[in-house]
């Protein structure tokens, strides 16, 4: 690679697993649409939880491996088409649930917040390690209860202790699971790419 692609002073963006994917414009609607569908066919995972009006859930785990593969910007038009589409009808929010108005509609707004910043993170190498993988994803599960636990608030009328016992703490559990499954993911794809380009 010539110096001329990459002048002196100007950093050479990273790339993320979708980068290596070649047909740049092609590639990238098919990895928007399956990131997205990734995310909708994850919800379907959901088990309810006693005293909630939120379920446990595997698309918050497409969300932020979505966004960890896509980069920032695919991320976020994943997760903005997986959200466009769920209001506009398509049932694939958990159990066919969180219509807009739905008290887990927020959680759903925040995979689009999650999938963003884990997308930034992994461009900058936040997806190479296992440790660095594993913040990068508590980073992307704050963002997306940094959205969903006001929104429950909002619709539900639950004070901020109420909002937290129903919608957070019951959760992290399994979103430690989700962060350890990523962990493993994530860098053993990096590691699986580096041994094919040899």
């Amino acid at each position: 690679m010539s110096l001329a692609a990459h002048p002196v002073g100007l950093a050479r963006p990273r790339a993320v697993l979708a980068d290596l994917v070649p047909g740049a414009a092609v590639r990238d609607a098919a990895l928007i649409v399956a990131g997205a569908g990734l995310t909708g066919l994850l919800a379907q995972v959901a088990l309810p939880v006693p005293g909630s009006p939120v379920p446990v859930t595997a698309q918050t785990l497409g969300a932020l491996l979505v966004g960890a593969s896509l980069g920032w910007q695919r991320g976020a038009a994943a997760m903005a088409l997986y959200l466009l589409a769920g209001v506009a009808g398509v049932p694939w929010f958990s159990n066919g649930s969180a219509g807009a108005g739905g008290a887990s509609f927020g959680y759903v707004v925040g995979f689009l917040v999650a999938g963003t910043l884990v997308g930034a993170l992994a461009a900058r190498g936040g997806d190479r390690t296992p440790l660095r993988t594993a913040g990068t994803m508590v980073l992307g599960n704050v963002a997306i209860y940094a959205v969903g636990v006001p929104w429950l608030m909002a619709v539900t009328g639950f004070d901020l202790s109420t909002a937290l016992a129903k919608g957070m703490a019951p959760f992290l559990v399994g979103d430690a699971i989700k962060i350890a499954l990523a962990a493993g993911l994530l860098p053993g794809a990096w590691a699986l790419v580096r041994r094919i380009q040899r």
